[in-house]
């Protein structure tokens, strides 16, 4: 299972931003998702740099287990996490 958070209708909006990417990580951790595709776009890419710095974050870091930018497409990231222990 995959969860995806588009920021497009956000991009400008920064505590709305932040309260969107909280919201997918803690569903994520919620539903033991594997992987969460945040796609800032392209643009200037600020707002990515805005993700990775919000990922980068001590508290927010110990909660998922690594981050991919996307290869062939700059307006994606992939976070992904430890499957859930059972």
């Amino acid at each position: 299972m995959k969860l995806k958070l588009d920021l497009h209708d956000i991009y400008n909006r920064g505590d709305d931003i932040d309260r969107a990417l909280r919201a997918i990580i803690d569903e994520a951790l919620d539903k033991g998702v594997k992987v969460v595709e945040i796609i800032p776009g392209k643009g200037s890419g600020q707002l990515k740099k805005r993700v990775l710095r919000f990922l980068d974050q001590k508290e927010i870091k110990a909660l998922y287990h690594r981050v991919e930018k996307d290869s062939h497409n700059f307006g994606r990231v992939f976070v992904h996490f430890r499957p859930k222990e059972r």
